[in-house]
């Protein structure tokens, strides 16, 4: 019997260039400290995560330039929607974090942001060391070549 999937876990945003830009490394889940008008515009779908990066400062770790629509509904009460968040982590997970950007290329790049199981919003951070062009050359190249040796296995199968 299929599992039933849970109505509260979905994907709200996605930042597919991140793997195209970044050979990524380990990848962690953070909370994300929101106001009330934001989780009302990311229930109906309007984030772009796509230019956003996270960062470290003062013992915390903050996400920065990520967009969030401003909720209609909201007047007066609402929120600024390129304002920085602040991310939820372990102390040992920030301290990795912050010696892992503190060594040569590394950065800190938003993967997915997803409302869990409990209906929570939580962003999926990876570590990741940025690509020059002829490894994304290679990527892209090996991307044809499965997807054309797919294509053959099918026709010859």
């Amino acid at each position: 019997m299929a599992e039933k999937s849970d109505p509260n876990s979905r994907t709200i945003a996605e930042n597919r260039r991140a793997r195209f830009d970044y050979a990524i490394e380990s990848d962690l889940e953070a909370g994300i400290i929101l106001t009330g008008s934001e989780v009302k515009s990311l229930r109906i779908g309007q984030s772009n995560i796509a230019e956003s990066y996270a960062s470290v400062e003062g013992g915390e770790l903050w996400l920065i330039n990520s967009y969030i629509a401003p909720y209609m509904q909201a007047g007066v009460f609402g929120h600024e929607p390129r304002r920085r968040r602040k991310l939820l982590v372990s102390k040992r997970e920030l301290s990795r974090l912050w010696n892992a950007v503190g060594r040569e290329g590394m950065t800190i790049v938003p993967i997915v942001m997803y409302f869990n199981a409990r209906g929570r919003v939580k962003l999926k951070l990876g570590i990741a060391k940025g690509k020059k062009l002829a490894d994304k050359r290679a990527t892209e190249a090996k991307r044809d070549w499965d997807r054309q040796k797919a294509r053959i296995m099918k026709q010859g199968g």
